[in-house]
């Protein structure tokens, strides 16, 4: 067999077949590949990622070199640049928000970190180079204001009776704590809660978003489906539970209830996973061990990840001081791994299943 010419031809052919992660697309045929460059056996390019993609940017990277490595082997340099390629999100159903994933993240029962974990979840992806946005819809237990540290703020009523989100540290976010008094109690039945929804997700001036994460509110109920009638596709889920079987066994029911509204499952997190003593360093089960990542092989559904008790991070929260846990040598791993593994799952369902583009709504 004769030898392969390495020319810009060559090299832009093998790229046909390396997947966007965002689309699962041809990222030749997104147009995301630029300023291809071949110089003897020498290869250089630029490769432009959407800020969907982050948490997975250099992975992606190496995964690009890898493979022009696989199917150039007469290169003896390949440099991979990278780059922001913009693509703005569509609107979702008729309420006009702007996002391309929401990701509601819900639990069978309260008490399990729920709102801890949607909070890092935002910081996370926030913090990688995503655009997010954080609402709160547990109307009856509204967590989101003491954890990141806005409690006590009223949102303004902007034109046309929106509602503007407050900021926290670049994401915007809202609550019912923002709208009422901070130990007032909010006693709605299903209607209400379904205009407060449809009212959150509509009416807030979220701007563009890569994602939307929702803390929802705990056990199987109204807002679940009033989530899903608002915004058919592009929505998915994350169940938080602890490793006891008592906790399982709700986290079973949640994910059985967003199968029931089409909410596809995207992983459970096990939060209080095991107590690390800081004096003698052993690990106590408190909770039992494990239980939430052999439930998520039974039923099939991606395991994201585990967060051990730490008091620090419990401290954090009552004061409001949420995003210093990713300035935590001793806790950041385990929020990290869970904020790409959800991205991770998000791209191979991608690659899976390609976007296809379609028209905007207008």
């Amino acid at each position: 067999m004769g030898e392969v010419q390495l020319d810009k031809t060559t090299v832009k052919a093998v790229l046909e077949d390396f997947k966007d992660p965002e689309t699962g697309r041809s990222i030749v045929k997104t147009e995301q590949v630029h300023d291809i460059n071949v110089s003897g056996d020498q290869v250089s390019l630029t490769l432009a990622l959407t800020s969907h993609s982050a948490p997975l940017r250099e992975e992606t990277k190496d995964s690009l070199v890898e493979m022009l490595r696989t199917k150039l082997p007469e290169t003896s340099s390949i440099e991979v640049k990278l780059a922001v390629h913009d693509r703005p999100p569509q609107k979702l159903g008729q309420l006009g928000l702007t996002a391309k994933n929401v990701i509601a993240v819900g639990s069978g029962k309260g008490g399990v970190g729920k709102s801890t974990v949607s909070t890092a979840l935002a910081y996370g992806l926030k913090r990688a180079g995503c655009k997010v946005g954080l609402m709160d819809a547990d109307v009856y237990g509204p967590s989101i204001p003491k954890l990141t540290g806005v409690s006590g703020t009223q949102t303004e009523i902007t034109g046309e009776q929106g509602l503007k989100p407050i900021d926290w540290n670049g994401i915007p976010v809202m609550s019912i704590g923002f709208l009422v008094e901070e130990t007032q109690a909010v006693v709605w039945r299903g209607p209400m809660l379904h205009k407060l929804v449809s009212d959150f997700l509509g009416r807030c001036d979220w701007g563009d978003l890569d994602y939307l994460i929702i803390d929802m509110p705990p056990g199987t109920g109204d807002v679940a489906l009033s989530l899903s009638q608002a915004l058919p596709g592009n929505t998915g889920s994350v169940i938080v539970c602890t490793p006891q079987e008592v906790a399982l066994l709700d986290a079973v029911r949640a994910i059985d209830m967003m199968g029931k509204v089409n909410v596809p499952v995207l992983g459970i997190v096990e939060n209080m996973s095991g107590f690390v003593c800081p004096e003698c360093n052993t690990t106590h089960d408190i909770f039992g061990s494990g239980g939430a990542k052999a439930c998520a092989e039974q039923l099939g559904v991606p395991f994201l990840g585990e967060i051990p008790i730490n008091i620090q991070v419990r401290q954090r929260g009552d004061d409001g001081n949420s995003a210093a846990n990713f300035d935590d040598p001793t806790v950041v791993p385990y929020l990290d791994k869970i904020t790409y593994q959800l991205a991770k799952h998000l791209a191979n369902q991608a690659a899976a299943a390609p976007v296809t583009p379609q028209l905007p709504v207008l």
